[in-house]
């Protein structure tokens, strides 16, 4: 895992707000057509940023990370029982 984030290049606002994510991301980050992306600020702070993350990874991300808080409400629910 690389320490900085990797520039792909540059990308323009066309008329209708549309933009042009570069070869070299795609094939990267294994963006296809019709996949869906997130589109984000941020981080926390810094509302110039924009994110876009591919919708498939947010959805896995939270599902590990509801069956984590449900791992955490048991424990926290044993104790309370102690």
């Amino acid at each position: 895992m690389k320490d900085s984030p990797e520039v792909f290049g540059t990308v323009t606002v066309g008329q209708r707000g549309q933009v042009v994510i570069p070869m070299k991301a795609r094939k990267a980050l294994k963006i296809k057509e019709g996949d869906q992306l997130i589109v984000m600020s941020g981080p926390p702070g810094k509302t110039d940023i924009i994110s876009f993350i591919p919708a498939n990874r947010i959805a896995d991300f939270l599902k590990h990370f509801e069956t984590r808080i449900e791992a955490i409400k048991k424990e926290l629910s044993k104790q309370e029982n102690k």
